[in-house]
């Protein structure tokens, strides 16, 4: 498998992290009386932070405006992605093994620019990407191929040399539509739907450090 460009998902990829949002969003609407159901994050998932914090405010009746509500829930996760959050096992030197051999990456994430640079940062890894993607910037999730092609662009690398990395199947199918290369990971988070994201992927692995690639 030739590899030139990588697009890096983070949270459940890169980070063993996925908790920190179920938690994040579930709360925010528990303070509000209004419990997430699996159709509701099911929802969530595929939004970025402002359709979610819209939905919450134009659908649901939370008063908060949605500027309100995503500053409420960045806030409450701050601490994890500021001091907590690590690399899954094997993560760190897998990018620091494709970082040497010349692949040029980029992160492509629902999480907040500001949240992932934090993180990474903290853990000797942001010097590797030309960029971090967010949903917020591109202004749609991952339900649709925005961010994905934003970071294409900003990698300027061969689309069929240019795999995604995702741990979530709705970004899968999204990636997958759009005509790109997927390495799917596994992610406690997903464990019920691996048989799809096992038959969609182009090649798939319990983690990125046991992606075998040629460069």
């Amino acid at each position: 498998m030739k590899i030139s460009g990588a697009i890096f998902d983070l949270d459940g990829t890169l980070l063993d992290s996925m908790h920190i949002w179920r938690n994040a969003a579930g709360g925010y609407l528990e303070r509000h009386s209004m419990p997430v159901d699996s159709a509701l994050w099911n929802r969530i998932c595929a939004m970025s932070l402002r359709q979610s914090a819209t939905m919450f405010h134009e659908e649901m009746g939370v008063s908060d405006t949605p500027e309100q509500i995503m500053n409420d829930i960045n806030s409450s996760i701050e601490e994890f992605y500021f001091n907590v959050a690590a690399p899954k096992p094997g993560a760190k030197e897998f990018i620091e093994k494709l970082g040497n051999a010349g692949v040029k990456m980029c992160i492509a994430s629902a999480t907040d620019r500001y949240l992932v640079c934090a993180a990474l940062e903290r853990n000797g890894m942001l010097s590797y990407f030309e960029d971090v993607i967010t949903c917020t910037m591109v202004g749609a999730g991952k339900g649709k191929p925005d961010i994905f092609l934003r970071a294409l662009e900003v990698l300027k690398t061969p689309k069929d040399e240019t795999f995604i990395f995702e741990d979530a199947l709705y970004a899968i199918r999204t990636a997958k539509a759009a005509g790109f290369k997927v390495a799917a990971v596994y992610d406690r988070f997903s464990h019920d739907e691996q048989d799809e994201i096992k038959s969609l992927a182009d090649v798939y692995a319990p983690l990125v450090r046991d992606f075998d690639f040629s460069f």
